[in-house]
């Protein structure tokens, strides 16, 4: 089989397939964790999504990462950190909102303490004194994305080739059999579309329609610093952003730190194209809403930003699965800014489904097919 992408999820199914017995090769246009997943934070969460299917995938997801963390010192290897994400509101009505979020979780497997105003400083002494509430996630987790992916990529076993571009599908009257390159032709059994934020490119040149478009994301670099932030942290209104339709600028504040001792300060959100100018306006808007959580980052000095872009959906559902319109094809993208949380599962059902077994969850929602074909 051919694997279309080597960032995480890319990754990930390769690990699975191989686990599962399958001999596996991935191209990669660029370098392994060269687009999206090299852009990311890490963030393995359950905390900030809606009940249904994305939310259902997100608790398989975790317990994966988990169990991979566990086997053979791998967890060390990508600094799987399970910290924990504390979610906090800055008004009554911002805490009573998420104590309705949770109720809704808990049904889907999701744990969450509520915690109240005075009790705040207890998990983070550094946040402001006059938020309102939140509510802790112990099943947070985070992970360095580009040691996820290389790790995961070495522990497959699989061969991997990077500089390599598909051009295209080869195939045996409808079936897909392979891929095209500009380093020569490559047979496959099956071919994984895990392209990311090129998902629809590669979908497109099977003669298919996914619809991903890039969304544009900046993160906020600080100064190494020492223990100051102890869990990932946010504020409410990042789920709102997250289930957001909107092209213009959003943004909440996600903080957290690394092993390194650098805090990351993220999420915008803007569908620009693949433009990469960097905006001084979104930066700033980060910086005051971390500031507005943790006043003593006031003083700590940002030593780089950077950007990328999540593949986006317009339903806000990743793509996973075989393509009926496509046999022989199947996709691992669409994930938007889950991907690097999401690919554990989204690997493990991939295997399932070039494996003939059962997959352990339903994957209707997720199926390729659901968007109106393009003319």
């Amino acid at each position: 089989m051919v694997i279309v992408g080597g960032g995480v999820v890319g990754a990930a199914c390769a690990y699975y397939a191989a686990r599962a017995g399958l001999t596996v090769t991935v191209v990669e246009r660029g370098a392994v964790a060269g687009g999206t997943t090299g852009a990311g934070e890490g963030n393995l969460l359950v905390s900030d999504k809606e009940p249904g299917p994305e939310l259902d995938l997100a608790v398989l997801s975790s317990a994966r990462w988990a169990e991979l963390a566990a086997e053979d010192g791998l967890g060390a290897a990508v600094e799987y950190e399970p910290k924990g994400g504390l979610v906090v509101a800055e008004t009554e009505e911002g805490a009573a909102g998420l104590a309705g979020l949770a109720a809704r979780q808990r049904a889907s497997g999701v744990e969450a303490v509520e915690v109240p105003a005075a009790e705040l400083t207890g998990y983070e002494p550094h946040l402001a004194p006059d938020l309102a509430g939140g509510m802790f996630y112990p099943q947070d987790a985070q992970v360095q994305p580009m040691l996820a992916a290389a790790h995961l990529l070495r522990a497959s076993g699989a061969e991997v080739r990077t500089g390599v571009t598909v051009t295209g599908m080869s195939r045996s009257g409808a079936r897909v059999t392979g891929v095209r390159t500009d380093r020569g032709d490559l047979a496959a059994g099956a071919v994984v579309n895990a392209a990311g934020t090129w998902g629809g490119e590669v979908a497109a040149l099977a003669g298919v329609n996914v619809p991903i478009l890039p969304r544009r994301g900046f993160i906020l670099v600080t100064e190494p610093l020492p223990p100051l932030i102890r869990h990932k942290v946010y504020a409410a209104e990042y789920v709102a952003n997250v289930a957001s339709d909107d092209e213009g600028l959003e943004s909440s504040a996600v903080v957290e730190g690394t092993p390194a001792g650098t805090i990351l300060i993220g999420a915008t959100r803007e569908r620009v194209g693949f433009d990469r100018t960097l905006s001084t306006a979104a930066l700033r808007r980060l910086a005051r809403q971390a500031i507005r959580l943790f006043p003593v980052l006031a003083d700590v000095a940002a030593i780089r930003a950077y950007c990328g872009f999540r593949p986006y959906c317009p339903d806000h559902l990743p793509v996973i699965g075989p393509d009926p319109r496509a046999e022989g094809l199947l996709h691992a993208c669409g994930h938007e800014g889950a991907g690097i949380g999401l690919a554990a599962a989204t690997g493990h059902l991939i295997a399932q489904s070039l494996t003939g077994a059962r997959p352990d969850f339903d994957l209707h929602p997720f199926r390729p097919d659901r968007f109106p074909e393009q003319p």
